[in-house]
């Protein structure tokens, strides 16, 4: 009796497609380089030498994030460039609150079946942000694991590296009573939430159907670019009346601020000081989702928070107002 030959093919990964997928991103890779960057895409690591002049105590700084189940709303679109931006943004913000400059990034995509369409997609998606952010996408990897996702679906993960000089960390070590709690706005749901947000607006929409209120489509509004605020950061941040930063991600305003505010302190958040985005206001109306819900799991339209001396306020608006940036007091510290 003949045996049956099985290749790695028949199991369901396809070497070839995925080289043919690195060869067809090189050259966007490419563009995010500096001769900072020593390799070449397809080596088994990547090589990035800093410039450390001008730094006294240079301090490595990092982050690793996803996306979430956000990817399942690009699942139903059928548009990937905007996921790989959200990651990328996601992680430079997660740094940059820190005072830290972005350096290089490194990604991993994972899919049951590699479609080389979809992977070149997510990652120009990255390219574009590393391109906006100044940062360097010098590795990363390609996993094609048949029968852990379902056709169609993928996961995404990725690793920020960047540097601050140790004198200019920024942890909220120095945030006092009387400081003043200033918002940047958000534009949207960003990465975090996606779990409630789609129980309750695919219990009514579809990811096609326009919403007046929203003024595009669910898909549309659901999939909006998780902003970077990585300029907004580099023009406060050598302010001295600037005490820290808060990227507001899962757990919201409160839960992320709290992070970076002293024992014995506690924050006082005026609510009504901004206007609820209309994606928010939909899902709450539309899911009957309580308050304390809504707070504890959205930015609800403020995505960064930088806490700041009372006699600095002025001072920071105007930098903002220079930069074309809406900033609103929304609270204090107490």
């Amino acid at each position: 009796m003949s045996k049956k030959k099985f290749t790695y093919k028949d199991a369901g990964v396809d070497i070839e497609a995925g080289e043919e997928m690195v060869e067809s991103i090189k050259g966007m890779v490419k563009e995010t380089h500096s001769d900072a960057v020593l390799s070449n895409i397809g080596g088994f690591g990547g090589f990035f030498r800093p410039d450390l002049q001008g730094y006294e105590d240079p301090v490595f700084v990092s982050s690793v994030d996803g996306v979430g189940t956000k990817l399942i709303v690009a699942f139903k679109s059928g548009r990937y460039d905007t996921v790989g931006q959200d990651l990328v943004n996601h992680c430079v913000n997660d740094i940059a609150v820190c005072g830290a400059d972005p350096l290089f990034f490194l990604d991993y995509f994972s899919t049951g079946k590699l479609e080389q369409h979809v992977g070149t997609q997510v990652v120009k998606g990255f390219a574009t942000a590393c391109k906006e952010n100044g940062v360097a996408l010098i590795g990363g990897e390609t996993a094609e694991m048949p029968d852990i996702y379902s056709e169609g679906e993928f996961d995404l993960a990725g690793t920020i590296v960047g540097m601050v000089d140790r004198q200019n960390v920024i942890n909220g070590e120095n945030i006092e009573k009387g400081d003043v709690l200033l918002g940047f706005k958000s534009t949207g749901l960003h990465t975090n939430g996606y779990s409630l947000a789609r129980k309750v607006l695919f219990s009514e929409y579809e990811v096609d159907d326009h919403v007046d209120e929203l003024g595009s489509t669910v898909g549309e509004a659901m999939l909006a670019v998780h902003k970077s605020y990585l300029p907004i950061i580099k023009k406060l941040r050598d302010n001295t009346g600037v005490h820290g930063f808060s990227h507001v991600t899962g757990g919201g305003i409160i839960g992320n601020t709290k992070r970076i505010v002293p024992d014995g302190l506690t924050i006082q958040l005026d609510w009504d000081a901004w206007e609820l985005p209309p994606i928010f206001q939909l899902i709450q109306d539309l899911g009957n989702v309580p308050e304390d819900d809504m707070r504890a799991t959205f930015n609800l339209g403020i995505g960064l928070i930088t806490v700041v001396a009372a006699d600095a306020v002025d001072d920071i608006k105007n930098a903002a107002a220079e930069m074309e940036e809406e900033v609103i007091e929304i609270g204090e510290i107490a």
